[in-house]
């Protein structure tokens, strides 16, 4: 695995600083407020909730200046970088939320509109879909629990994304694995603890399962 250069954790410690001045700053507005007996907890809980308002709409800014390239990302590049910051969002920022089970479904799809993710109508996930920007999942689709989704590569020094493509009506069990690129047909089922590999097409309809997954029906 490469090395995250001083350049990318200096760029992202900048903006975690100014993410906590906003989430700080903004709660510290409510302490003028008559907030009663509670007052403590209440300003605890707008620090944590304004800190990651304002953490997605930093994120969706800083994607926007270094938006995350398809293909492979070569060390010092810009996509590597990009790569990288993105990288540090998910482990220091986003990761809390997204592979915990706190959140009940409906607020976590919320949180990956926010980061990015492209979801249809009445889709939500029950498992982890860890790179959002480059995540596509059509409607009525569900990712079952501890499912994890990835449009990343990462092997030795290799650095890749390849979008992920999920259709629509499409079940995926719970422990499946989604490797990167990864393209799946409307109304297919992918069983339970399944690993499809990087690039797999699946057709719609069809009925994939095993380690690594293949085709059982359709």
């Amino acid at each position: 695995m490469r090395r995250i250069g001083s350049l990318e954790i200096a760029v992202f410690l900048g903006l975690l600083a100014l993410i906590l001045l906003l989430g700080i700053g903004g709660a510290s507005l409510l302490g003028t407020l008559p907030l009663g007996q509670w007052r403590a907890i209440s300003l605890l809980a707008a620090v944590i909730v304004l800190t990651y308002l304002s953490a997605f709409i930093i994120y969706r800014l800083a994607l926007r200046a270094w938006p995350l390239a398809e293909g492979s990302a070569a060390p010092g590049s810009r996509a590597a970088f990009a790569a990288n910051l993105n990288m540090l969002f998910y482990l220091l920022l986003f990761n809390s939320l997204i592979r915990t089970h706190f959140l009940p479904l409906p607020l976590l799809r919320l949180v990956y509109l926010a980061l990015g993710a492209r979801l249809g109508e009445n889709t939500y996930s029950a498992g982890a879909l860890l790179d959002p920007p480059l995540t596509t999942i059509g409607s009525n689709t569900i990712v079952g629990h501890d499912a994890v989704v990835f449009a990343h590569v990462i092997e030795g020094e290799r650095l890749e994304l390849q979008r992920v493509w999920i259709g629509s009506g499409v079940t995926i069990g719970a422990h499946a694995v989604i490797m990167a690129g990864t393209r799946i047909g409307d109304g297919a089922i992918i069983s339970v603890g399944a690993v499809l590999t990087k690039g797999t097409v699946v057709g719609p309809g069809e009925v994939w399962g095993g380690v690594p997954a293949r085709r059982l029906k359709g």
